[in-house]
Formats: C-alpha cells, structure tokens, sequence
C-alpha cells in the first residue's frame, strides 16, 4: 500500500522520497533519471493499473510547462510495467493539445502511442474543508475514475502559493474555465484557497508525484518566472512528502499549501503530512542557494479586470501556438 493509500485517521508509514541529479535534458539522461526515481520512491505499479499522467501544460511555453522529456520518461516507465496510461491537463485558458503541440510534447509522445487530452466530463465534487466549508468543483471524470494520478510537475515559484509543486499541480484536473474563477475568487483567501487545494488531493484517487526539477522556474511564476538550474529529479508515492522535501532544499519558507495540508494532517488525514525517508541522495547533498520566491503574495490583486486581461492574453497564446 503507498502513502497515499493510508485510510483517514491511520498513522502513515514513512514513505520514500527519491532524488538524484540530473542536469540536462538530453533524452537518454532523463529517461535514466526518471526510471531510477520512480523505482526508489516506492510506487508499485501492476499489470493494467490505469494512470493518468498530469502533466503541468500552463501555457504554449517551455519554461512554463512540465519538460516533454521528462513526462515521455514516466510514461515510458509505466508503460513497460503494463500499466495503461492517459496523459491529460486542463489548462486554465486553451487546450491541452495545443499547448502540447506547441513545447513539443506532441512529439516526446508519438513514439509511445500516446496523445495528450484535455481534462472532460467533469463531475461536480464536493470538497470537506478542515473548518467546516463544503465548496464544490468540477473535476474531470478521467482523474476521478483512474487507479493513479502520477503528479508530473515542474517546479516553479507562483505568486499566489509561493511554490507551485506536485499537490498544486492536480488543480489541472478541475475543469479549464473553473480553475480560473476558482484562481480569482478563492485566491483572495489564501487559507481557503490552500484548503481547496488540499481537499482536491485528497478526494482524487491516490497520487504518486514526479518533480522536474532539472530547470526550475523562480523570482516569480508559474508563467513569467526565471530559469534556475536546479539539475534535480524527484519522485515519490506521496505528493505531500515529495513537495516538503523540495521546499526544505530550495531554503523556502513553509508555503499555505503545506500549512493546508498540515491542518489536514491535524484533522486526522495521515496522508497529508508523512514522515520522508531518502532512498537516494539525502535532503542535504540536494540543497539549493539562490532560489528566490515571491516575497509577497499576490492574494488579494486578483480582480474581474486583472481575470479578463489574462483571459484575453492566454487565449491569445493558445491560438498563437
């Protein structure tokens, strides 16, 4: 049983957190790396598990995105191990597919039989807050129907959430439209957007997670941010642990998503905040110096004009690319 498998209330097993280097994206080095990382972080994988890869496809931007190459990797990996997968997202503005088309992950993925697919048929799911809330968002069947959620995301700084990691990362699996009033609304609130966040993780099927870090993005993001060269790969059957092991070595401050989580955990979910052990590198021969977070959070400037603005430029992008 992985981590995010530990019924509410259980005392959760400390679970693997794989990192290793990796300082390029040639595509051989990365499918080493990502193989390597996943057959530490303690994901089983069985013959015709369904898993849905979700990348992060924000915008026809490579920088933006998670790597092709390391998503093709993953898929790779499952793939060999019989797993069936579907790579899918939902970006905010645009499609999936485009935004795939345009970084080049159409590409990374034709040779394995597979496309990416925008996030569909979402249901309409009702999220239990730690303070007594109950808000409902409509999340794609596809996630809520799979075995697996296999997290891929890249890491990046993010003006509302300071970092944007694996956990933040299954918000594409609400629908596009949705994610963007959500960003608006909730986001002036940061507990309850965080809380938000949290809940979604924890009403999905289990998620395991996969960091490419190899370029992060910081001083801002998730769109506009800075390269940062990370040279790091992370994976591990629990999204909660992997993303508090990449805040510690980037020398960040405890995010609101992490307190959301924590507040979970205090709740009774022992899944939101695990114990980590370090199968390959430990947490201090992968510290980073120079990453640099938003040093105030943009929670309450997300007004109808501002929402309107980036609709318009995204959907721009989107067609563009």
């Amino acid at each position: 049983m992985d981590a995010a498998s530990v019924p509410s209330g259980a005392v959760a097993a400390p679970v693997p957190v794989a990192l290793l280097r990796c300082g390029c994206y040639e595509a051989p080095l990365v499918r080493e790396a990502v193989a390597r990382a996943l057959e530490a972080s303690g994901l089983a994988v069985g013959r015709g598990l369904r898993v849905l890869v979700k990348p992060n496809l924000l915008m026809p931007k490579l920088l933006a995105c998670t790597h092709p190459q390391v998503v093709a990797a993953a898929c790779a990996w499952l793939l060999e191990r019989g797993a069936r997968v579907e790579v899918a997202d939902s970006p905010g503005f645009g499609r999936a597919a485009a935004v795939a088309r345009a970084i080049g992950l159409e590409d990374a993925l034709r040779p394995l039989g597979l496309a990416v697919a925008s996030s569909d048929r979402p249901e309409r799911v009702e999220l239990a807050l730690p303070g007594g809330g109950r808000p409902r968002l409509l999340v794609s069947r596809r996630a809520l129907e799979c075995d697996l959620v296999l997290s891929a995301a890249r890491v990046k700084a993010h003006s509302q959430m300071a970092l944007t990691l694996t956990v933040k990362n299954c918000f594409g699996c609400v629908q596009g439209l949705r994610k963007a009033l959500v960003h608006a609304r909730e986001g002036r609130e940061p507990e309850l957007f965080a809380d938000c966040l949290a809940a979604l993780w924890a009403v999905l099927p289990p998620v395991a997670a996969l960091a490419d870090g190899i370029t992060a993005m910081h001083v801002t993001g998730p769109g506009r941010g800075e390269p940062f060269a990370l040279g790091l790969v992370g994976a591990s059957c629990s999204a909660p642990a992997l993303d508090t092991a990449l805040r510690e070595l980037l020398g960040a401050p405890p995010t609101p998503l992490e307190a959301a989580l924590a507040r979970r955990a205090a709740a009774g979910d022992a899944r939101a905040r695990p114990e980590a052990v370090y199968p390959l590198l430990r947490l201090e021969q992968c510290r980073a110096q120079g990453f640099v977070v938003p040093a105030e959070l943009m929670h309450t400037s997300f007004r109808p004009g501002r929402l309107v603005r980036s609709l318009l430029r995204r959907v721009w992008a989107a067609v563009r690319g």
